[in-house]
């Protein structure tokens, strides 16, 4: 049974930046990216000081959780330039990233992961948000 998407926020500072990063990708790389690309273009897309507080953008520190196997991450979204490789930071090209981006806290989304599985990824807490903490322009 496949679980209906629900509806995501993104606000239009991140959306610019996406697409920016996006056409900069090759071919071959922009192709692994369909299913960011498809949430990408069914978003809703407010301005930055309009995303409600309790919704994953770009550089919000989250606590989520995998299931059905029930782990708990807390991991800050990040673009692939500040992915350090440190546990703390997840990409937005990764697939955990690209399911959190835009979902609010208590949804959860099915979304595919290499070698054809699928995972669950549901917001638990946002931990941090720039647009709540007043920083729109970052």
């Amino acid at each position: 049974m496949t679980q209906e998407r629900p509806q995501i926020t993104v606000s239009s500072l991140d959306l610019h930046r996406l697409e920016q990063l996006l056409d900069s990708l090759s071919p071959e790389a922009r192709a692994t990216q369909a299913s960011l690309v498809e949430e990408l273009e069914r978003a809703q897309v407010v301005e930055p000081g309009e995303v409600p507080p309790t919704v994953v953008t770009m550089n919000s520190t989250v606590r989520f959780r995998t299931e059905p196997d029930g782990k708990e991450f807390e991991r800050t979204l990040v673009y692939p330039g500040s992915a350090d490789g440190s546990a703390e930071k997840v990409s937005v090209l990764a697939p955990i990233g690209s399911a959190m981006l835009g979902l609010s806290v208590g949804e959860s989304i099915d979304w595919p992961v290499p070698r054809g599985d699928t995972m669950t990824v549901r917001v638990m807490e946002i931990l941090y948000q720039p647009e709540a903490s007043g920083e729109l322009h970052r």
